[in-house]
């Protein structure tokens, strides 16, 4: 083999080899980013793809766990229902697990709304499209009734403003962990999604941490 072409052949293997470096190294934002998007289209088969649930579930369960014993403790000073309190709150775990252990609680994690603890707390769905009244082809439409005078609308008072979406940051915690942390703002809850690796350059959603308000 020529001078030039073993220059030829190591200039392959060097880019060959900063390529597959440089796709390990995105491979947790790659998934993060196709994990989300499938998540907040409810695309289940998907979503299974980048979550390990029994792990998941796992996690939700203590942390969940850990955010009421939190509540309990700060409430129960002189509260002499503290008792019958943590008793409902241990009744609620197993619910609201279930409920964020689903392709609807992932898309909630993942856009900054995590579960609180609350009684009966279930992540938010996506609102049912209004459908249009469908007409069979061929058949005459009904005529519609003629629109009465327009009335001067009442003042209404203006909605809330949204919440802003959190702050997010992202990166590895080691070379098999990778943790995308939200915080809405100063004082305000904050939390972390954090990935696993399988493989080479799979990664799948295992824990939530929940890191109080």
């Amino acid at each position: 083999m020529s001078r030039t072409s073993k220059s030829v052949v190591i200039a392959l293997l060097v880019v060959i080899v900063v390529a597959v470096l440089g796709w390990i190294y995105a491979s947790p934002y790659i998934a993060l980013d196709r994990l989300k998007r499938a998540a907040d289209a409810r695309d289940a088969q998907t979503v299974n793809q980048y979550v390990d649930f029994p792990l998941l579930r796992e996690s939700l369960k203590d942390q969940v766990g850990q955010l009421l014993t939190r509540k309990i403790d700060i409430q129960k000073s002189g509260n002499p229902l503290a008792m019958i309190g943590a008793m409902i709150g241990a009744a609620l775990i197993g619910p609201l697990v279930d409920s964020y252990a689903t392709p609807d609680g992932v898309a909630a994690i993942l856009n900054g709304i995590p579960p609180r603890g609350d009684p009966g707390e279930k992540p938010p769905v996506p609102s049912e499209a209004s459908g249009a009244v469908a007409v069979a082809p061929g058949a005459v439409p009904a005529p519609q009734p003629q629109p009465a005078p327009a009335q001067p609308a009442p003042t209404v008072a203006s909605p809330p403003a949204p919440k802003p979406p959190p702050q997010t940051t992202a990166g590895y915690r080691s070379f098999d962990t990778f943790a995308v942390n939200y915080q809405h703002g100063t004082g305000d809850a904050r939390y972390s999604a954090i990935f696993r690796r399988y493989g080479l350059f799979s990664w799948k959603l295992v824990a939530v941490e929940l890191n109080g308000s």
